[in-house]
C-alpha cells in the first residue's frame, strides 16, 4: 500500500501517551508557528476511558499564521510526538517545539524523500 506523499512543507503530527490538555498545549504551540488543518474550536478531547487516544494534525512549515499567540502552557507530563514529512520541514517543526519544550529524539525512520521521527517532549526545568 502506498500512502500519498505530503507536500514538501507539510508535516503530519501524531500525539499519544498524553492527556487531552497536553495535546492541546502542543498543538497550540505548533499553531503559533505554522498554519494547520486543526480548527481552534475543536480542541483535543478523550474519546473513551481506558483506551489509548491519539490526536493528529498537519502543519505547513512554510505558512506562518497571522497574530501572536500566548506562550504555551507547561506540560503536565511527557508527550510522545510522531512527525512525518520532508527532512527540512521536520527540522523546522522540531526547532519550533524546542523553543518551548525539551525535545528528545527516541526514534527515526529515514527515507529518500521523507523522514519519520518519534520525539519525546517534556517541560523545561525552571532555573
Amino acid at each position: 500500500m502506498t500512502l500519498p506523499r505530503l507536500p514538501v512543507s507539510q508535516v503530519e503530527v501524531v500525539l499519544c501517551d498524553c492527556s487531552a490538555q497536553d495535546a492541546e498545549r502542543v498543538f497550540a504551540c505548533l499553531c503559533a508557528h505554522f498554519e494547520s488543518d486543526r480548527r481552534p474550536d475543536d480542541p483535543p478531547h478523550e474519546a473513551a476511558s481506558g483506551r489509548p487516544t491519539m490526536w493528529t494534525g498537519t502543519y505547513d512549515t512554510a505558512a506562518v499564521p497571522s497574530g501572536v499567540e500566548e506562550p504555551p502552557a507547561r506540560l503536565s507530563g511527557p508527550v510522545t510526538v510522531d512527525v512525518q514529512g520532508s527532512p527540512p520541514a521536520v527540522r523546522t517543526l522540531r526547532a519550533a517545539l524546542a523553543e518551548s519544550y525539551s525535545v528528545r529524539q527516541v526514534g527515526v525512520d529515514a527515507g529518500d524523500q521523507e523522514v519519520s521521527l518519534q520525539l519525546r517532549l517534556e517541560g523545561r526545568q525552571e532555573s
